[in-house]
C-alpha cells in the first residue's frame, strides 16, 4: 500500500483524559498514539472521516503530516466503540521507508472449486515480514476448478516480491471438501429415536394402570 496515498495531517495534543478525548471525537477528529524507534510517544489527533476511510484497509501506512514534517506510521491497533462501532483511538508505530514490518495480511480466495464442492478457509491471515510501503491488501489464492481434498498450504502461497512467510509453510490456507450427506427418514418411517420414546411412553402407561389396580 503506497504511503503517498494516504497522507494525513495530525496535530498534536496536550489534553488527556476521557473527557479530552470525548471533546476530540465530537468534533469529527481521532486521538491517536505515535511510537517506536526509541522515540518518545506523541499523542496526536487525527482527522475523522479521512482516517475511517483509510483504516478500512488492514495494515494502512500513514503518511502523517506533523507541524509540516512528514512521518511514516503503521496502524497497530484500532479501538471501537462496540456498540456504534465509532473509532475512539488508534496506535501508530513509527516507520521508515524500506524497513521491513512484521504483519498479518488477510487471505483472499479467487475462483470456484470443482463442482459439488466446498471450499473451507482455515487461516484467514499469513504473517509475513515485508517492507513497511509495499505491505500487500490481500494474498491471493485461486480454487478455481479444484478437486475434493485438494490442500493449499501456507508454503503455497504466492507472495510479493520481498517479503517472507512467517507463519508455519505447512499450515492448511484451503481445504477443498465435499458437503456431509444427512439421512434423513422418509416420510412415514421411524427413527430410532422414535421408536424409543414410543417405548418409553408405553412402559410409562403399563406402570401408571398397575398402580391404579393396587
Amino acid at each position: 500500500m503506497a504511503a503517498d496515498d494516504n497522507k494525513l495531517v495530525a496535530d498534536e495534543r496536550t489534553e488527556f483524559g476521557k473527557g479530552a478525548a470525548r471533546r476530540i471525537r465530537a468534533n469529527d477528529k481521532i486521538p491517536a498514539v505515535l511510537y517506536g524507534h526509541g522515540t518518545e510517544p506523541r499523542h496526536l489527533t487525527l482527522p475523522g472521516h479521512e482516517t475511517m476511510l483509510i483504516l478500512r484497509k488492514a495494515n494502512a501506512i500513514l503518511d502523517l503530516q506533523i507541524a509540516g514534517e512528514s512521518q511514516l506510521a503503521l496502524v497497530k491497533d484500532v479501538q471501537k466503540d462496540p456498540v456504534r462501532q465509532i473509532i475512539e483511538h488508534v496506535d501508530l508505530i513509527v516507520v521508515r521507508r524500506g524497513e521491513k514490518v512484521t504483519v498479518d495480511v488477510p487471505v483472499h480466495v479467487d475462483g470456484e472449486s470443482a463442482p459439488g464442492t466446498i471450499i473451507a478457509l482455515d487461516a484467514t491471515t499469513l504473517s509475513v515480514e515485508v517492507e513497511a510501503t509495499h505491505i500487500p491488501e490481500n494474498l491471493h489464492v485461486s480454487a478455481e476448478g479444484l478437486e475434493e481434498g485438494t490442500q493449499i498450504l501456507a508454503k503455497d502461497v504466492v507472495l510479493p516480491s520481498g517479503a517472507t512467510l512467517l507463519t508455519d509453510p505447512e499450515a492448511l490456507v484451503v481445504n477443498i471438501t465435499v458437503p456431509a450427506v444427512v439421512d434423513l427418514p422418509e416420510e412415514g418411517e421411524e427413527t430410532e429415536g422414535d421408536e424409543a420414546a414410543e417405548g418409553d411412553a408405553a412402559e410409562g402407561d403399563a406402570e401408571a394402570e398397575s398402580g391404579d389396580s393396587e
